[in-house]
């Protein structure tokens, strides 16, 4: 668009039309406009100038015009001008007032024409990308329809016919074939302004586009009649979705299965063949468990709710069903219900059983000097451990079969004298290993715990926050976390301390 060969009257037409083409408001195609005639001008003129071009919005007439400030004292000549020298000149001009100064038209030549044209350009550009940020900032969390552009190694770009969005590899399908051309559904992941451009980030394989194409497919699920409260995806593999009624006469997993499957087929085939099972959702998380674990059918279930662990015990020929393959069903059966699901058979379990069950009375009767018949009895009434005796009241420990108020009273003395002596040992030892204030207030971890650290050469906060949650889960063992993940947030919360508001300022 060289405006040496645009007739001023044609120059709003030109407007309205790149207006139309690019879908940005005219005004902002005419204020390109000016600054291109007021950069080529300035080019004639002196750059050091302040020349402003206006174009009239009705006939297309420009006006170029040079404006100088009236001030007191001058700092830049060339566009400054003395009270007095207006006064010189009958100005009639106030301090702070403009003297404007119209100025020959300019012929563009073909050097000015063309960055008139580059400026013009980039203006548009710019003015289009910011319609496409403010059409598409409030849109994240929907599912759009666009056409592969291109495909490159680590993302594919999208046209979605306004504008042009992205989906990184880890935002694919994987093992999707896609090509130039396919149109793709997505679900739109985030909308940001960078140095580039406005940006539109898309996903297919994040577990909230299952969940919209479901909304699409389903109704009830748009109506409200039906939640989906979570959904766990392996893309293009295998995803469980929760589903919950709000009406008792509604099945929650028919409605979303369809007639004859159709439904779910339709997302299916979107996701290209990933297998989808949907599970009714349930308040009770031990009947929730077992429902996302599906198709096994567990015959025992253990749950201990502070560890946030559920121990789910299956028939040994269902052991295969239960983890799935490469332990995908177990997996997606924790992701759905933010549960730690351990699987075990019934021989694994009656062995493990057995096993503390050993371990436990012998530490009984070495501690408490009791017989083994005793220790036994304690065991079997869920006795875990001698501060568990110790805490126990006279009537819980009374109530126990066989046991009268002498057994009780003297089981619950032994138990508070060796708490008394195990205390005062490790207290002890901690004070000669010079254990610092701030690990020993540590209350994720109890005394004992911390005297094993100790004993490792652990004797700071900030020695139990540089460690990793496999170190912890090795120094302390099983005995004290199921798992690393558990050993993982006792280290976090050693950590909190680095981002205190005082360390920071430091």
């Amino acid at each position: 668009m060289e405006l040496k060969s645009i007739p001023r009257l044609e120059l709003i037409q030109v407007a309205e039309a790149v207006s139309r083409e690019k879908s940005i408001d005219k005004e902002e195609v005419i204020l390109a406009m000016e600054e291109a005639i007021q950069k080529a001008a300035r080019s004639k003129y002196g750059i050091d100038r302040d020349i402003r071009a206006n174009i009239d919005r009705k006939n297309g007439a420009i006006v170029i015009a040079q404006y100088t400030e009236v001030v007191e004292a001058i700092d830049n000549e060339a566009i400054q001008m003395t009270f007095q020298e207006s006064e010189r000149r009958k100005l009639n001009l106030s301090i702070g007032d403009f003297y404007k100064e119209t100025l020959p038209q300019i012929d563009f030549g073909r050097i000015a024409a063309q960055t008139a044209k580059q400026v013009i350009s980039q203006k548009v550009r710019e003015a289009e990308r910011q319609r496409q940020f403010q059409e598409y900032k409030d849109r994240i969390g929907e599912i759009v329809i666009g056409t592969i552009k291109r495909v490159e190694n680590h993302s594919i770009t999208i046209d979605l016919g306004r504008a042009e969005a992205t989906i990184k590899k880890d935002q694919m399908i994987p093992r999707e074939q896609l090509r130039p051309g396919d149109r793709l559904r997505s679900y739109i992941i985030d909308v940001r302004e960078e140095v580039r451009g406005p940006q539109i980030f898309l996903s297919r394989s994040c577990n909230e586009f299952l969940a919209a194409l479901f909304t699409q497919e389903v109704p009830e699920i748009y109506d409200g009649i039906i939640e989906i409260k979570g959904v766990a995806r392996e893309p293009g593999s295998r995803a469980k979705m929760t589903a919950f009624s709000n009406d008792p006469s509604i099945d929650p997993v028919g409605a979303c299965v369809g007639m004859r499957g159709s439904r779910v087929q339709a997302v299916v085939g979107e996701l290209q063949g990933e297998k989808i099972e949907i599970i009714p959702w349930s308040e009770d998380p031990v009947t929730f468990v077992i429902n996302a674990l599906a198709p096994a059918v567990p015959s025992k279930v253990v749950m201990d709710q502070d560890a946030g662990r559920m121990e789910v015990v299956v028939p040994d020929d269902q052991l295969s069903l239960a983890i799935g393959r490469r332990g995908q069903n177990v997996r997606l059966a924790s992701q759905l219900t933010n549960w730690y699901v351990d699987i075990l058979t019934e021989a694994e379990e009656s062995d493990r059983r057995q096993e503390e069950f050993s371990i436990r009375t012998k530490i009984f009767i070495e501690a408490l000097d009791i017989d083994d018949v005793i220790a036994h009895l304690m065991v079997g009434e869920g006795f875990v451990s001698i501060e568990d005796i110790a805490d126990a009241s006279l009537d819980e420990l009374e109530a126990i079969e066989g046991f009268d108020i002498d057994i009780a009273s003297e089981l619950s003395e032994r138990a508070k004298n060796y708490m008394k002596i195990e205390n005062e040992r490790v207290e002890n030892s901690l004070k000669k290993l010079k254990v610092s204030d701030d690990l020993y207030n540590f209350d994720k971890l109890s005394k004992q715990n911390i005297l094993v650290l100790a004993e490792n050469k652990i004797k700071t906060l900030d020695d139990l926050a540089e460690l990793d949650s496999e170190e912890l889960y090795n120094i302390l063992g099983k005995e004290v976390f199921l798992n690393e993940e558990m050993a993982g947030s006792v280290i976090m919360s050693a950590r909190e301390h680095w981002f205190s508001d005082e360390n920071l300022n430091n």
